[in-house]
């Protein structure tokens, strides 16, 4: 049976920032996991980009068994829709699943409070306390990183796609270590730099 990553994808959400993660996972994985989108509702989601999907659940009817909740980041995270995620976020990180969240997604994990026991990333520490406020308690565990990994957590800010890819496949065990190395160097220090990755 196939192991289900949901993607939470919100209007004008970063498409780069999922491609690499679900094209990984499909690739390493080799057909052991099964990617799905998550929206709010179940009409179009577009894209920064201009690519529109149609997310297979809404908030609602989002099943139980998954391996892990990705938060992708873009432009309509501070918007009060988004708050309607909380419950699913907090239901994940309760039952240790890995949760990540790159961009502002990372910092939305910090207003809903997920952020203050666990080392963590965003793209701004002074932006991540203004917009979390008496949510967000774990400034002394903040790293300025482009990834960071704690607990099943994985943050991220907007610039590390590759690396936030990199930490979730390590910790969804999507192939081992060597495999996932290789794939992360192919692609961050280019086609004529790193060794072709074995597949």
């Amino acid at each position: 049976m196939k192991s289900t990553v949901l993607f939470v994808i919100l209007d004008q959400y970063a498409d780069w920032e999922a491609a690499y993660i679900s094209s990984s996972i499909t690739m390493l994985g080799q057909g052991d996991y099964s990617i799905k989108t998550v929206a709010l509702t179940k009409d179009y989601v577009q894209s920064i980009g201009g690519f529109r999907i149609m997310p297979d659940y809404d908030i609602k009817s989002v099943p139980d068994e998954y391996e892990a909740l990705i938060l992708i980041g873009g432009m309509t995270w501070r918007n009060e829709n988004a708050q309607q995620l909380k419950e699913l976020a907090i239901d994940c990180y309760k039952k240790g699943k890995v949760l990540g969240g790159i961009c502002d997604a990372s910092a939305f994990l910090g207003t809903i409070g997920i952020l203050n026991d666990v080392n963590h990333t965003s793209n701004d520490l002074n932006d991540l306390k203004q917009w979390a406020g008496s949510a967000y308690t774990g400034e002394k565990r903040y790293i300025a990183k482009q990834a960071v990994s704690d607990k099943n957590i994985i943050t991220a800010n907007g610039t590390a796609p590759l690396e936030f890819a990199k930490e979730i496949l390590v910790a969804l065990k999507v192939a081992d270590n060597e495999k996932i190395m290789d794939w992360y160097n192919f692609h961050k220090l280019g086609y004529y730099t790193a060794p072709m990755p074995k597949m």
